[in-house]
């Protein structure tokens, strides 16, 4: 196949606000609005956005992956985060919108303090979930401004080439890979739709569909998605909401005479069937659209969580035995890679964006390979010190020596999808990174260690990560982990590691990502990200309960060379050598020659290895 390569020019600019604002201020006045909101989602809420769904960068020129625009007829607004501040400033014409701070301030704060008395902001409900349009709509009132809902898109009634939704085709997912056929799914996930007292739930996320029927497609970038929507019966039938085009002979044959193929654009129809019933819908991934249609239907709407995330969550043993296979697999080309860059890299002469195509080039050799599974972090020096750092030509700085290397990616195979970070010296490290990586090791190392009982949950784990880090007076401001897909989005729920609550007690089978890390602003940054399956409980010699824990599962060397070894204790240094013995072991027979002899120096024991 041919796999998608990562594009590092910024794409975008300020001509797109020239040409297009005056564009989408005509729609406005010839439907009789003052404003529309231009939030960065599609109508499935996905995390990556197929190209007909881009409205935010056709409108105002920026690419960023978070974001949000308000037009109004005399004025604009562009909103990002902190990652996007520099960003922004490049793509978006300052003297046509207001740069604004889609965290502090969001869409919400903007029309609290910019809408005036009278103006109506017209929106897109299948943009908008639930809780989001409830804040937006309570800053409308406290500025005496009118919310319009739309049946069509401002924007793409402005946007005279918009590009046509994608088709990719709808391919199975083998049996071999989903450790269950779509029909047991189906009447397990039924059933307790149905005990809950539901007589069908809403479908809206693509992850969970492609999941619940054992699909997987091509929509969307970096995620093998088929974009769709589903109805599931208590009967564990399956209306399907699909461009039919998608579907070939061997997709409809694997879903059967129990999933009924239906029109996409009927999708408002098979809500409207739903009058009477009690249906159960996210409020987090379906969009006020959806809820709408089935309140004006009649339809008795069960607020709760999608009844496949969870099941999702809890791979099985064929999936992760996947998730292992596709990590020894992916570890290979991570070991290319790093045997590089402790060689031709160290030169200083290597730049970001050569150092994402030399690992993309080892990964695109693997045969097994269908995508990346995000747009790699390539950050060096002060550029690794943003977490979500996304290079481009703009910014592209070299691996100059004496400076750290940060890189963050992953692949997307049929029997696992993989995440991981490491961290590099170019040249010598300072004491002080030292120091600063092996505080971040201790924190990844306590949460890979930690035995822990039923019911907890991911929030009551962070500190462990960060309690290295919290002693010497630092921290970092993401999350330490998050869940991850089989063969489908790299960032999965409702399981996370993070300081933020989270009710989702961690599960046997649940991936998760362990990344602590430190940042130092204007000179580098350090992250060690694997990815770890939580494991069965068992007894604990002595003990009286069955604790669950953790199997790593990314087969990569962390750097020995950055390790301060007076800082790390017997047990952490035991864990170590074990985990770097398992890499040598699970690795080595894929790699030969210079890169086989690197790999075993890399993987020495810690008391062997030279700082």
């Amino acid at each position: 196949m041919t796999h998608p390569i990562q594009n590092f020019d910024v794409k975008g600019g300020p001509g797109h606000g020239r040409r297009n604002l005056p564009k989408i201020r005509a729609v406005l006045e010839a439907a009789g609005l003052d404003g529309f909101i231009i939030p960065h989602e599609d109508e499935y809420n996905n995390e990556y956005l197929p190209a007909n769904a881009e409205r935010l960068a056709w409108a105002t020129g920026f690419t960023g992956s978070a974001g949000a625009a308000v037009v109004m007829r005399d004025r604009a607004a562009v909103l990002v985060d902190g990652r996007y501040t520099a960003q922004v400033r490049v793509q978006v014409d300052g003297e046509l919108f207001e740069y604004a701070d889609l965290v502090e301030q969001g869409i919400a704060g903007w029309i609290r303090d910019n809408a005036r008395e009278g103006e109506r902001i017209g929106y897109d409900p299948k943009l908008h979930s639930p809780d989001s349009l409830a804040r937006i709509e309570e800053a409308a009132n406290k500025a005496k401004a009118e919310l319009v809902s739309l049946d069509k898109n401002v924007v793409d009634e402005a946007w005279e080439d918009q590009p046509a939704p994608p088709q990719a085709p709808v391919v199975p997912h083998p049996t071999e890979f989903a450790g269950e056929d779509h029909a047991s799914k189906r009447e397990r996930i039924a059933a307790a739709v149905k005990e809950d007292g539901a007589d069908a739930a809403v479908i809206t996320d693509p992850a969970s569909i492609a999941w619940l029927l054992n699909i997987r497609g091509g929509d969307v970038d970096r995620s093998p998605l088929p974009l769709a929507w589903a109805i599931l019966n208590r009967d564990a039938s399956v209306d399907l909401f699909i461009n039919e085009r998608k579907l070939t002979d061997e997709a409809r044959s694997h879903l059967g005479n129990e999933v009924a193929i239906r029109p996409e654009a009927e999708f408002a129809k098979g809500l409207k069937s739903l009058s009477g019933k009690t249906v159960r819908v996210d409020g987090s991934t379906a969009s006020v659209w959806v809820f709408d249609q089935l309140e004006e239907a009649g339809a008795r709407v069960q607020r709760k969580s999608d009844p496949v995330a969870l099941p999702k969550a809890c791979k099985n043993a064929a999936e992760i035995e996947g998730a292992r296979q596709a990590h020894i697999r992916d570890g290979a080309a991570i070991v290319k890679f790093l045997h590089w860059l402790d060689t031709v890299a160290q030169s200083g002469e290597v730049d970001e964006i050569t150092a994402a195509q030399t690992l993309e080039k080892f990964r695109t050799a693997i045969p097994e390979l269908k995508d990346l599974s995000f747009e790699t972090i390539s950050g060096a020096g002060p550029n690794g010190a943003h977490p979500h750092y996304r290079v481009n030509t703009s910014t592209n700085l070299k691996l100059e020596k004496g400076s750290l290397y940060l890189v963050d990616s992953g692949g997307q195979y049929p029997d696992g999808t993989t995440d991981i970070t490491r961290t590099v010296p170019i040249g010598t490290p300072t004491a002080q990174m030292r120091r600063h990586f092996t505080l971040v090791l201790k924190g990844h190392i306590a949460l890979s260690r930690i035995r822990f009982p039923k019911g907890i949950t991911g929030s009551q784990l962070d500190a462990l990560a960060r309690a290295p880090l919290w002693m010497a007076g630092f921290d970092y401001d993401h999350g330490t982990g998050h869940g991850v897909g089989s063969y489908l989005g790299v960032h999965e729920g409702p399981q996370r590691i993070s300081k933020a609550q989270n009710s989702i007690a961690l599960q046997p089978g649940m991936i998760v990502s362990n990344e602590p890390g430190y940042y130092k602003l204007g000179a580098y940054g350090i992250r060690i990200e694997n990815l770890q399956v939580v494991t069965e409980p068992e007894e604990i010699p002595g003990g009286d309960r069955k604790m669950l824990g953790f199997e790593t599962l990314t087969m990569a060397p962390i750097h020995t060379g950055l390790v301060d070894v007076t800082l790390l204790d017997a047990g952490e240094v035991a864990w170590l050598d074990a985990y770097h013995a398992t890499v040598r072991e699970r690795v080595g027979p894929r790699v030969e020659g210079e890169v086989r002899a690197w790999l075993d120096a890399a993987t020495r024991p810690l008391t062997a290895a030279t700082p």
